[in-house]
């Protein structure tokens, strides 16, 4: 039986990427169950779902976050993407990662603009 948390969380990731709670247990249950209930209870159940921001400024931090790691390109582009269906629009996308160039260096700035440039064709491929 699943918690209120876990259902909590698991409203929020569909909120941010519809389908994407679905696709998450099935690429990581039959390994890692319980990263599945971190996920879902503390990451989107507990921290994504605070008060104090929206989920679209939460989308731009973690584009942001996620550029200037420049190790986690899976986890970027679900969250580019998440953040244009929190309401953000491609050219504020772009200056997310542009203004990390700033703090994480050209490779990083990249690599993101890259990853942006990928979600934004799987998009328009769909259309």
């Amino acid at each position: 039986m699943n918690s209120e948390k876990y259902q909590k969380g698991w409203d929020k990731l569909n909120e941010i990427s519809p389908g994407a709670a679905d696709r998450t247990v099935a690429s990581l249950n039959d390994i890692a169950p319980d990263m599945v209930n971190y996920l879902m209870e503390f990451v989107f159940g507990e921290i994504s779902s605070r008060p104090g921001l929206d989920m679209r400024a939460r989308e731009i931090t973690a584009v942001a976050a996620l550029t200037a790691l420049g190790t986690a390109p899976t986890q970027l582009k679900v969250h580019i993407k998440g953040a244009l269906n929190c309401g953000c629009n491609r050219e504020e996308v772009t200056e997310v990662i542009m203004q990390t160039l700033v703090y994480a260096g050209f490779p990083a700035a990249l690599t993101g603009l890259r990853l942006a440039k990928e979600c934004f064709e799987e998009l328009d491929e769909k259309k």
